[in-house]
């Protein structure tokens, strides 16, 4: 029986298809075999290929992060600008974790409860959150575009070489540092509303000899049930890493600055 005419897929569905393979064809060694199957699915890769028709993608980097729920590739964007890109990864992914942490938040009471429907949302939770920390004024990597479970954002680093980790690099003025980072606390909590969640020297990147906050995606407003709990380890993170390089701080005296009213 000849196919319907509607059935049949258009000539950019063919283009999609053709450069999905062609991607395919260039993953040899069992590494990337693994990184395909885990995060490179056929849907992932045909967002990936419509953010490149659109221009937002000019040429696919390899990956500079790999985290417990996703990976962070290098790109060029645009203008040739630098850009990260963000895959969360769908079927490995712990979505009952991510669940918990949207529990009371008016921004995703209606999303689909599977698997699928909750990295969806825990990607555009992730880049509503940098959006909401960049208004506030807090340096992160400023969000671009998100879609599925892709997140694209500004690079923080420069050709390709991602900036370290704060406790990957030895601190000249960490009293500095600490004040600074203090400074972004105080905004998340007043201004953004919000609660890091998991902020430490892990989540922390010191770019240009200034910190920069990553990995927003377990943010939560200050409704959520558990953001007081959720500040306090944060806080006690700050603290536990900057009494070790010799700045005076203490749980109370930073927590109390974080949350009375200015």
């Amino acid at each position: 029986m000849e196919q319907n005419k509607k059935d049949r897929p258009s000539k950019k569905e063919k283009q999609i298809d053709e450069k999905i393979d062609a991607y395919r064809t260039k993953i040899k060694d069992s590494e990337d075999l693994k990184l395909r199957s885990e995060v490179f699915d056929t849907a992932t890769l045909k967002a990936l290929y419509t953010f490149a028709n659109k221009g937002i993608i000019k040429a696919m980097g390899g990956v500079v992060s790999t985290g417990k729920e996703g990976n962070v590739f290098h790109a060029i964007g645009a203008e040739d600008r630098e850009i990260a890109i963000k895959i969360y990864r769908i079927a490995t992914s712990d979505f009952r974790k991510m669940e918990d942490y949207m529990l009371g938040d008016p921004r995703f009471a209606n999303i689909k409860h599977t698997q699928k429907g909750i990295i969806f949302a825990w990607t555009q939770k992730e880049f509503r959150n940098l959006q909401r920390a960049a208004e506030a004024g807090v340096r992160v990597p400023a969000p671009m575009e998100a879609d599925r479970n892709i997140l694209i954002m500004e690079f923080i680093g420069k050709d390709g070489i991602p900036a370290p980790r704060l406790r990957d690099v030895k601190l000249e003025e960490p009293e500095h540092i600490y004040r600074t980072i203090v400074s972004y606390m105080v905004a998340l909590y007043q201004e953004a509303k919000l609660v890091h969640s998991d902020l430490s020297e892990f989540n922390i990147l010191l770019y240009e000899d200034e910190p920069v906050i990553i990995d927003m995606g377990q943010s939560v407003l200050l409704d959520h049930p558990m953001s007081r709990e959720f500040l306090q380890r944060d806080v006690k993170n700050v603290v536990r890493y900057f009494n070790k390089l010799g700045v005076k701080c203490d749980e109370d005296s930073l927590l109390a600055e974080i949350t009375t009213k200015k």
